[in-house]
This record gives structure tokens, sequence and C-alpha cells, in this order.
């Protein structure tokens, strides 16, 4: 089995990315591994410090096979760095794992997407693999290691060269999509935020990759396997934060602190039912207004420190 390369894209926050360096070397896989940095650039001079200790932290990094580092002059900020970084190592490479800054992986994390890619890579339904899950306390009989979902996760992700490289980034058919009631209702089975979010996107409020790649992965019926033990945990709800700014109860999860290597996988390419009713709970309506209130206390206690 050949080894994805790895992508991490990352921007200010050297702390968070020296653990995700710490928690990758851990996995026997890394070494043997070909690692792409992508170190956005600074907006102004409040950043430029801690952009500056951000590239000098990578001209440091050992212990991959191979190391390569692309630091960008200007902020293109996630979107756009994500979708010209993945999209040029995957001219290259027919796959790829890709990570931001502020995760933590487990000591198995490597082991259970390569081997996730290179079982699912000639099943087409199969749109990427996440390294992440909720802990949606989920208990069925089957003995597996992971399960199917029809919504991908941006949280340390993976996919293949000829599911990505068939994106509308432009989202051409979006004023078709906006007007048909039906497909919007489709559409929000994956989650009581998703259509919002597109259409902000498409509104020009917010600049996000992931919202045009889960709309893709709809219209495509393709589906993402998730682990059952988190291989990922997420620090980035802090300050400094550039997008999960607030409350992270409702991420919390386990993650794997085992040092298994062998998986057993779905007998089926299918959504599996337990969970996806598990996981549209967990993305209802009600549970984002109580995070959404979490959140405004999270930021009310840091403005009274």
């Amino acid at each position: 089995m050949q080894l994805a390369p790895i992508i991490i894209f990352t921007y200010r926050r050297v702390t968070t990315l020296q653990m995700l360096v710490r928690s990758l070397l851990k996995n026997p896989e890394a070494s043997s591994s070909e690692v792409y940095f992508f170190c956005d650039g600074s907006k102004g001079t409040e950043d430029e410090s801690d952009v500056h200790d951000v590239q000098e932290f990578v001209k440091q990094v050992s212990g991959f096979r191979q190391i390569h580092l692309h630091f960008s002059e200007s902020n293109k900020g996630l979107a756009r760095s994500v979708i010209k970084g993945v999209s040029e190592v995957l001219k290259k490479h027919e796959n790829a794992i890709v990570i931001e800054d502020d995760l933590e992986v487990s000591a198995n994390f490597l082991s259970f997407m390569n081997q996730s890619l290179d079982r699912y890579k000639n099943s087409h339904a199969v749109y990427s693999i996440s390294g992440y899950c909720f802990d949606l306390k989920v208990k069925v009989k089957e003995d597996v290691d992971a399960y199917f979902l029809n919504r991908g996760w941006s949280w340390t992700w993976a996919t293949w060269r000829d599911r990505w490289e068939t994106v509308d980034w432009e989202v051409k058919d979006y004023a078709a999509f906006s007007g048909n009631k039906s497909q919007r209702k489709a559409f929000s089975e994956l989650g009581s935020d998703v259509n919002l979010m597109l259409d902000r996107q498409m509104n020009g409020q917010i600049d996000s990759w992931a919202i045009r790649w889960v709309y893709h992965q709809f219209k495509a019926q393709g589906l993402t396997l998730y682990p059952k033990v988190s291989k990922v945990y997420n620090h980035g709800f802090d300050e400094v934060a550039t997008h999960n700014v607030g409350s992270n109860r409702r991420y919390i999860t386990f993650i794997d602190k085992s040092t298994r290597r062998h998986f057993e996988w779905p007998k089926e390419v299918v959504v599996t039912e337990e969970y996806q009713r598990a996981f549209k709970r967990k993305m209802s309506i009600a549970q984002r207004i109580v995070s959404r209130l979490e959140s405004l206390w999270v930021q009310l206690k840091r403005k009274w420190k």
C-alpha cells in the first residue's frame, strides 16, 4: 500500500501546530510519509509575529520522509488555501490526507486513513474519509470500526483526485437550487445548518470551501466513512481561533488511545442508519441553538476577564 501524502494548512498558531506534528510523529507511518505544509501569510502587523513563528517552526520539522514548504506572501484565507493547495498536491498524487493546524491525532490515525483510502479507492460512492467523529453514543450489534454518513467533515479528511477534480467551486447551479424547495429539503437532511451556510457562501457573507464540498457530495449522492472512535481531537476553540470561536461542548469526543492497526469495515457501502439518525439529531436546530447560546456565554466570559 502506497502511503498518501499529508497536507497541513497553517496560519498563525504555532503552539497547536507543534502539538499536531508531535502527535503525527507518534504514528509509525510518519517516517515513510510525504508532508506538504501550506502556511498562509499575515493580514498585517497584528499577526506578523505569529506567522513568522509558524514559518520558522516548519523549517525545523523533521521525522517525515520528505517535507515540502509553501509560504504565501499574502493572506489567502482558509478557503482559497485549501482549494488551491489540495488541487496542487492532487496533480502529483492519487489521494491525500488533509489536516488543519489546531488538531491532535491518534497514534493509529495514519493507519486508519491510509487503509481506508486504499480499501475504497474504487468505490466511487465514497467521496471522503473523516478522521474525526462525534461521540454519537450509538450501540450497534455489528462489530465494525467504521460507518458511513451522507455528509463529510472538515476536521482531518482524505479524498482521491478523481473525486476532488469534479467539484464546481463556483456552484453554477445555485440559482436553480435556491428556488427548488424539494432540493433544499433534501439537502437539509445532511444537517440543519447546510442550506444557510450555502446561502451565505453564495451571498459573499462567508468564504468556505467545506460547504461547497458538502454540496457537491450531496449532488453526487456520495458518502463519507467515519471511524467509530475518533482519531482526532479539535483544540481550535480558543481566543485566537479563526473560525471556531465559542463553545466546543457539542464537538467533544473521545480520541482513540489504542494502538490498534487492524480494522473491521462495514459490509456494504451504504449509509449506516443508526449513526445517520444520531448525527441528524446532533446537527438539529435545537442542538445548534443550545450550542450558540453556550458560545455566547463563553465569549462574554472572555470579555470579562
